[in-house]
């Protein structure tokens, strides 16, 4: 009762506007949506992104660890990256998970080959307790939290866990990216991951520096399969 009762004269006070074309109402009206270009398609690690393969099939990929990623959009469309923003920077808006749980829910019904994710175990990638505090949430949790709810798949937040405080990966090079991840995360209760399939959540997948360490991990303790999942690519 509370808690409703605070979404209501949050909606009253802060109204909420499309962030494409400022409509009152919602985060993103459907009209906006519907200008947005979605991929449909599974997408390989190579180093040439054009190289479009089904998950397992190509021989050129560069990453080590990572079986492959899943993603609706590219970080080049303005409103995506705008959206993005305000999901992870001030004001903070967390109700945009459930915006973007809504497309993705649409990328994998357009899909092309629509993949069997029924046996997939969903982690969120973690955050390091000091970056939760100053944000007031994980946005990976809260992403892996609706798709997990839409698919009606497991989700833990107790197995993958960041012990390395590092610095922000947007503000340094491919290089220094993979030093600055290198053994961030730790392993709990790996019992429930061995032999697993993990579906890894995250919000932009870059030069892949963070999945691809917290998929060795995942791995080194017993994961068979891991792909990640995010709303964009660069």
């Amino acid at each position: 009762m509370i808690s409703k009762l605070k979404e209501l004269i949050l909606e009253i006070l802060f109204p909420r506007f499309c962030f494409g074309c400022q409509r009152e109402g919602e985060y993103l009206c459907i009209d906006c949506r519907a200008t947005l270009d979605f991929t449909t398609r599974f997408w390989c690690l190579c180093e040439n992104p054009q190289q479009i393969k089904s998950p397992g099939k190509c021989k050129n990929c560069q990453s080590k660890n990572l079986d492959g990623l899943y993603f609706p959009f590219s970080y080049q469309i303005p409103l995506i990256k705008e959206l993005i923003h305000y999901f992870k920077y001030p004001p903070f808006v967390k109700d945009l998970a459930k915006v973007f749980s809504g497309l993705i829910k649409d990328y994998f019904f357009l899909l092309e080959e629509k993949p069997d994710l029924s046996n997939f175990l969903i982690l969120p990638l973690p955050l390091t307790k000091k970056r939760l505090k100053w944000r007031g949430y994980n946005q990976a949790r809260e992403l892996a939290l609706y798709f997990s709810r839409e698919f009606s798949l497991e989700m833990r937040d107790d197995i993958l866990i960041k012990i390395k405080e590092t610095l922000p990966q947007t503000e340094l090079k491919r290089k220094e990216r993979e030093e600055n991840i290198r053994g961030a995360f730790l392993i709990k209760n790996k019992s429930v991951i061995k032999n697993r399939k993990i579906l890894l959540i995250d919000d932009v997948y870059t030069t892949g520096a963070t999945l691809e360490e917290a998929a060795k991990t995942l791995k080194g303790a017993g994961a068979q399969k891991v792909f990640g999942l995010v709303i964009a690519r660069e």
